[in-house]
């Protein structure tokens, strides 16, 4: 059996990451229009009509904004954890409740020979979560918001094949750009997103022999740049001993592009 993944688009203006086994497929957040998803679909030759459900990480808009569309036009599941319900509920618009199913946070479960294991990260959100997918001794990581990469994160993430993984910004972009103090705090805390350097200190830890490709994600349209991202991890990646290239390769995400449609070796 195998699995396949897109990241259909990733960056502050939306995320929705697609992975399909031979039996089962999702969709991780869909965070940008109805519209604008079924167009994405399109470009990688897949229909949302084949979804097995849709699982949310948190409730900011960026990763929800198309999901209350889809769900009703497709009759899709919904998964997510109880707090992230409560907390988006009000923003999805009506969901009938067959299609709303509790996904804790810190279990498994398991779509034939897929297993979906969720973990906590640390993102000003009402309990924000993200999964790995475990099926035929593969693994894929999918974190794309979190203020930093705990040693418990780490170890439940540690030796995927595949990682798609945050990259946010560049500290120095962002402490001379044009938010306010009070944003940039907010992006820099504990509770806010990874910075280039932090993502490639946290790569350098986790990857292994297995791992084929990360995909550096949720680059910030003001704060980052593919070029500065992938020299930027690169670099510091080298400077804790890994090279890339060696046993891995990095891959540019986009937030209107997606990548092609990856069989996960």
């Amino acid at each position: 059996m195998t699995m396949h993944m897109s990241v259909l688009a990733s960056g502050s203006t939306g995320n929705a990451i697609y992975i399909e086994t031979e039996e089962h497929s999702f969709l991780v957040d869909a965070g940008l229009s109805g519209k604008q998803m079924e167009g994405l679909f399109d470009k990688i030759g897949r229909s949302a009509d084949r979804l097995s459900g849709i699982l949310v990480t948190h409730e900011h808009s960026d990763h929800i904004k198309g999901l209350g569309v889809l769900a009703r036009r497709y009759k899709l599941p919904i998964y997510a954890n109880e707090k992230t319900w409560n907390a988006m509920e009000p923003l999805i618009g009506n969901v009938q409740t067959d299609q709303k199913f509790i996904f804790p946070m810190e279990t498994v479960k398991s779509f034939g020979g897929l297993d979906i294991e969720s973990f906590g990260v640390s993102h000003d959100a009402a309990e924000p979560m993200f999964y790995v997918f475990h099926q035929d001794g593969k693994k894929l990581v999918v974190m794309t918001d979190t203020g930093y990469v705990s040693d418990r994160m780490k170890g439940i993430i540690k030796g995927a094949d595949t990682y798609v993984f945050e990259s946010n910004h560049d500290v120095g972009m962002l402490r001379m750009g044009r938010y306010p103090w009070s944003v940039k705090r907010r992006i820099l805390s504990d509770v806010g997103h990874v910075s280039n350097e932090d993502a490639a200190i946290a790569m350098s830890e986790v990857f292994s022999d297995n791992t084929k490709r990360i995909y550096l994600s949720h680059l910030s349209k003001d704060n980052n740049m593919k070029d500065l991202a992938r020299m930027s991890v690169t670099q510091t990646l080298e400077s804790c001993g890994v090279r890339v290239g060696d046993t891995f390769d990095l891959y540019d995400t986009d937030a209107s592009i997606p990548t092609e449609l990856y069989k996960i070796v």
